[in-house]
């Protein structure tokens, strides 16, 4: 595991904590990542480590997840917006460059929208294209639809740490070679509570709330409205490894990718987990953080 520090900072409500992994140079570029619906800062751990300090990066556990799960409401994609602008701004007086891997890709989108001139170039994981919520569906099944796996887990007790490492190294995305230091310890943060009663220490309710805030028109409209350069990588399969990804050219025509300034690349081999947790992924997320840290005259932030 690439060493990191823990930092906080003040955002409505009490302090966001945040991972940070320093770069080499003081002066390299700042890259501010946001972690999927029921994830955590560590999430990340894999980019930190292909990224080996060439710029630093900083991902929060965001309202209500992780070290940050005692932040009150209100939750939902603004709020995570507002909050990953707050930690840009506390990081210093340049823009930093803006990551987020699913949910958290549709957070960077909006929050480059709602704070422009905290944020820089975005590089989005397999995230921030969405499509209006089905009419014929309740709230709670399009929770279900969407992040149903995720939302069962919440509601699970485990009776040790070696219980929840099985649990997750049986599902579909982390098979064969997956598995890595990096995924244990991101899976191992979400824990809270004592054996043999382990849990998930996402709050439900903030998953539920974003849940269903990835339907808002303001948040779909996010990724047409942005001023800075954007790269997709879409991971070639889905949550559970299937052929189907959550994005395909069909898909992302009709979400509007065309009507947008963003450059759409597809990374074969890699699920939704594995294009952020495994290196092939990890790797190629890197190369487009180091290319969207490039100056280009209107300076993103170093420190």
């Amino acid at each position: 595991m690439t060493p990191y520090e823990e930092i906080r900072v003040p955002v409505t409500g009490g302090e966001l904590t945040a991972l940070r992994w320093p770069a080499r140079d003081p002066g390299a570029p700042v890259v501010v990542a946001l972690h999927g619906i029921t994830a955590n800062a560590l999430s990340w751990g894999a980019v930190a480590g292909v990224l080996a300090g060439r710029a630093t990066l900083v991902a929060p556990d965001l309202r209500g997840r992780g070290a940050s799960a005692e932040l009150p409401g209100p939750y939902g994609i603004a709020a995570h917006a507002d909050d990953a602008a707050a930690l840009a701004g506390a990081l210093g007086p340049g823009r930093v460059v803006l990551a987020g891997h699913s949910m958290g890709a549709f957070v960077a989108a909006l929050a480059a929208v709602r704070h422009p001139g905290r944020f820089g170039p975005l590089v989005l994981v397999d995230g921030g294209f969405g499509f209006p919520a089905p009419t014929h569906l309740s709230a709670d099944e399009l929770l279900t639809a969407v992040i149903g796996p995720a939302m069962d887990r919440l509601s699970m007790t485990f009776t040790d740490r070696a219980a929840y490492r099985a649990f997750w190294q049986a599902h579909p995305a982390f098979q064969g070679d997956a598995w890595s230091p990096e995924v244990d310890a991101y899976i191992q943060r979400d824990l809270t509570g004592e054996e043999p009663a382990l849990r998930s220490g996402c709050r439900l309710e903030a998953v539920r709330t974003d849940g269903m805030g990835l339907f808002e028109d303001e948040v779909l409209s996010a990724v047409g409205k942005l001023q800075e350069p954007a790269t997709l990588l879409w991971a070639e399969r889905g949550l559970m490894n299937e052929e189907q990804g959550l994005y395909d050219a069909t898909r992302l025509a009709a979400a509007g990718l065309s009507g947008t300034g963003v450059r759409a690349v597809r990374i074969d081999g890699v699920n939704h987990y594995t294009v952020l947790t495994g290196e092939p992924g990890a790797t190629r997320i890197v190369e487009s953080l180091l290319a969207a840290s490039v100056p280009d005259g209107q300076g993103t932030s170093g420190g």
